[in-house]
């Protein structure tokens, strides 16, 4: 999912740099710690969040106006946090434990012994908000919907597990029928894929996967038809633990307790209040002031001042995402290879880390955060004396200067962010590079289509696997948007994906990142941290490496003072 913003455990980085553009720390401190104090002595008693915590509503941060709230339109991270509230895929996360599936729109599953073969028999009582049976008819519509090619999905690569998915999307084949899935009866949807997939479970939790309600999407439009009213709150009806309530632009979105979930019983909020706010530190502010149960981030100059004087509300944790910057390589200046390993090569990440982020990231030399079983190739790192001697190959020096514009969202953070490369590509190279922000939905537009030279970027995995990294790099995929693609490397995903061996298949992998990685149609930044305020009246709510919290088992009781 697209991502801007620094997350993931907190690591004691001892790296020694220059001094680096930032803001000054003192003034800082000046001005915010004193604003926090007031604020913290004038909310003692009722408190919003003491009332919304008596209502058992949870208020959240969550940083951008959505994009939308259909489940096969969007990509991003925000329109995610709201989306998995409402609508529900075949198997949920559980609430503490990584990698454990647990019933979601099905109450059971099994597959063949080569993972290729998969049944999920579906709740008995599942049902629409609006009372309508969910059917594995609904599956069928939802995977047709998603795939069809005048529909443009840009998650559609998600469904090419399937046998068939791939060619039906890209128009070679017509008849849905040939895509390997199946409804034998109305409770039971067949799956079957094109290689051996033991993480089928993970990806149902994706939104890409999730069912949406064929009676309603036909009722306002075709199925091939984008932006129709469906999801309108007078509209829509969604499967999940809660729906869909008020949709106020650019003020809130309040979804409330479905009475009709098939897991009523289990879901102890009565609802839940999304809040698109885009600056760090107003967020900071209203979580201190007592409006907010949690937020999306935390400013940097914040992280330090909340670790030693408000420890409870802090966390730090492990975040599976990377930040880069994606290069148009279809722009004139930079289909030269010289030039894009030159503007990654004067990138000090460590700098950045240090003196802007401050969240414990950790430099990234590649796009797959590594793990202990994963190898991440260490293509990229920080040479700013080769980066010069590439772009004098290139042409270019003192007579003829690098001119570009990178384009990034309208955060204060990204700004910095955006700041810090402009420096250091001044410093390093002597280019020249202008920056453009723009708002969240702006922002994707641009980046889809292909209108930009640079522009920060993030990924957060959708599932835990190298793969979720990947895959998105293939020659039209809707969540590539560089330009580039490569048949060798499609070639060795291809030659992944049949390999059973478990360690054979990573090895192929790291071949893989390690072709992408030398043809740099990115340059990797840094791997994600997870910092933010939770306040301590929420309960049931653990790290998980997705971040993707269920709210079902979220719970609100009265705060205590730390």
């Amino acid at each position: 999912m697209t991502d801007q913003f620094p997350r993931k455990k907190k690591l004691h980085i001892l790296h020694k740099t220059a001094n680096f553009p930032c803001m000054c720390k003192a003034l800082l401190i000046s001005i915010v710690i004193p604003t926090f104090a007031i604020v913290l002595s004038a909310c003692k008693g009722d408190s919003p969040i003491d009332r919304y915590t008596q209502k058992k509503i949870l208020v959240l941060g969550n940083s951008a106006e959505p994009q939308g709230l259909d489940p096969q339109i969007v990509t991003g991270v925000p329109e995610n946090n709201i989306i998995r509230s409402i609508f529900e895929g075949l198997c949920v996360e559980h609430p503490s434990k990584e990698g454990v599936h647990m019933p979601g729109a099905a109450a059971s599953w099994d597959s063949s012994d080569d993972f290729t073969e998969w049944t999920f028999h579906l709740q008995p009582n599942g049902q629409w908000s609006d009372g309508t049976p969910l059917t594995a008819d609904d599956f069928l519509f939802s995977f047709q919907r998603m795939l069809h090619p005048n529909f443009g999905a840009e998650y559609a690569s998600m469904l090419y597990y399937i046998e068939g998915a791939e060619a039906y999307n890209k128009g070679q084949a017509e008849d849905f029928s040939h895509v390997g899935v199946s409804a034998p009866d109305p409770y039971t949807l067949n799956i079957r894929l094109k290689a051996p997939t033991p993480f089928l479970p993970e990806l149902t939790k994706h939104y890409s996967w999730f069912p949406v309600p064929k009676h309603i999407i036909l009722k306002h439009g075709t199925i091939d038809q984008r932006n129709t009213p469906w999801t309108e709150p007078e509209h829509i009806a969604s499967n999940g633990a809660f729906t869909l309530k008020t949709w106020r632009f650019n003020d809130y979105i309040a979804v409330e307790k479905n009475p009709r979930y098939w897991d009523h019983a289990t879901v102890k909020l009565n609802g839940i209040r999304f809040l698109p706010i885009s600056n760090q530190y107003t967020e900071a502010r209203m979580f201190f002031n007592q409006q907010l149960h949690t937020t999306y981030s935390l400013a940097p100059e914040m992280i330090e001042y909340a670790s030693n004087q408000y420890q409870p509300y802090l966390r730090q944790e492990t975040y599976l995402g990377t930040s880069f910057i994606r290069f148009n390589v279809t722009d004139p200046k930079l289909m030269d290879l010289k030039v894009r390993q030159a503007l990654a090569l004067s990138i000090d990440s460590q700098a950045i880390i240090d003196h802007v982020l401050k969240g414990g990231q950790t430099p990234a030399y590649g796009i797959v955060p590594p793990t202990a079983d994963y190898h991440t190739p260490k293509v990229v790192t920080f040479d700013p004396e080769r980066a010069r001697k590439l772009l004098a190959e290139a042409g270019y020096g003192n007579s003829k200067k690098l001119r570009l514009t990178l384009l990034s969202t309208d955060k204060e953070v990204s700004k910095r962010i955006s700041e810090a490369y402009q420096d250091m590509w001044k410093k390093h190279l002597g280019a020249e590079v202008s920056i453009e922000q723009r708002e969240w939905k702006t922002y994707l537009a641009r980046m889809a289509e292909l209108d930009y030279q640079l522009v920060i970027s993030g990924w957060i995995g959708d599932y835990p696997d190298p793969t979720t990294f990947l895959e998105m790099w293939k020659k039209g995929d809707g969540n590539n948007r560089t330009g580039w693609s490569n048949e060798a490397y499609e070639a060795l995903l291809a030659q992944a994906e049949q390999i059973k061996d478990p360690a054979q298949r990573l090895r192929t992998l790291e071949k893989a990142e390690a072709l992408f990685l030398s043809e740099m149609p990115i340059i990797p930044i840094y791997w994600y941290t997870s910092n933010y305020l939770l306040h301590t009246s929420v309960k049931g709510w653990h790290p998980l490496l997705l971040n993707n919290h269920p709210y079902k088992f979220v719970d609100l009781v009265q705060p205590t003072q730390p």
